[in-house]
């Protein structure tokens, strides 16, 4: 019995082995399959792809961008070599597809990836300055790229959303309310909670009209009104004013005396006795200021 343990262990512990490689396997295999890259014909347009894939494009796509970013450089950078080595990179990311209808990789973002990409290539292609032909280069690719990205297995949400405020165990509405209040009746009106529905007893109703005479019926031509005088402000008694009714201290005008309203002799002398005497009074200053 001693020695057959060693191979029926041997045996047990080889199996046990095997299962946990293919188990390992299995789920590596899982994990590689459900990461997924879309690949993309350029570094502009629009890709589809599935929610959660990474966007990537190829180092070919941008090659003559590179080639121009490097020779505006100003490091004499040699375009050709830099354009060479970016184009053997198969795969460059710059982006994921976002969980909705669809989104956008703008030009930025790739710029960015495709200097990364480059510096790692190690190309001898950039010049005395390696940064600012790096730079340079991703300039050149941000205004000459931008991606449209759309989901392809992208689902809607539904419009209608469960209400918080209705009973989920089949409560209805009371009728001629309004929906947005909690006026219900749980389980249909036989679970014993009744809230009333509301009262618009206090809201004023207009009666139905009643007849009436015309004005014209009713004040015939040449009758005065209720409370009104024929030809109202007009002066004089139609204005229903009595005798007995003056203007506020009965002011009469009075005339003036006649008379001819010439000039009278006592007068016309006092004026030129007047003028006489000024006419001396300046004559004797005058003769008393030159001497």
């Amino acid at each position: 019995m001693r020695k057959n343990a060693a191979p029926i262990t041997r045996k047990a512990l080889t199996l046990s082995t095997m299962a946990l490689l293919v188990g390992a396997g299995a789920f590596l295999g899982t994990g590689t399959a459900s990461a997924s890259t879309t690949l993309a014909d350029a570094c502009s347009g629009s890709v589809s792809s599935t929610i959660g894939s990474t966007v990537a494009i190829s180092g070919t796509s941008v090659k003559e961008l590179v080639r121009k970013g490097a020779n505006e450089a100003g490091t004499l950078a040699v375009g050709d070599w830099a354009a060479n080595d970016i184009a053997k990179v198969a795969t460059i990311g710059v982006g994921t597809v976002p969980n909705a209808a669809g989104g956008s990789v703008d030009g930025a973002t790739i710029g960015k990836a495709v200097r990364a990409a480059l510096k790692a290539t190690g190309t001898w292609g950039l010049g005395f300055d390696q940064e600012k032909t790096l730079t340079s280069v991703a300039n050149k690719v941000a205004g000459g790229c931008g991606l449209t990205v759309v989901a392809a297995n992208y689902v809607a949400p539904s419009s209608e959303t469960p209400r918080d405020d209705l009973p989920s165990n089949g409560g209805t509405t009371q009728p001629g309310t309004n929906p947005g209040t909690p006026n219900f009746t749980p389980n249909g009106g036989t679970g014993g909670l009744t809230v009333p529905a509301r009262d618009y007893g206090n809201i004023p109703v207009a009666g139905q009209p009643g007849f009436s005479l015309p004005p014209g019926d009713k004040y015939p031509a040449g009758t005065p009104l209720p409370g009104q005088a024929p030809q109202f402000g007009l002066p004089g008694a139609a204005n229903g004013q009595g005798a007995d009714i003056r203007n506020a201290g009965n002011a009469e005008q009075i005339a003036a005396p006649a008379g001819d309203g010439g000039v009278e002799l006592p007068m016309l002398l006092a004026v030129i006795l007047l003028a006489g005497v000024t006419a001396a009074l300046v004559r004797t200053w005058v003769l008393r200021r030159v001497s």
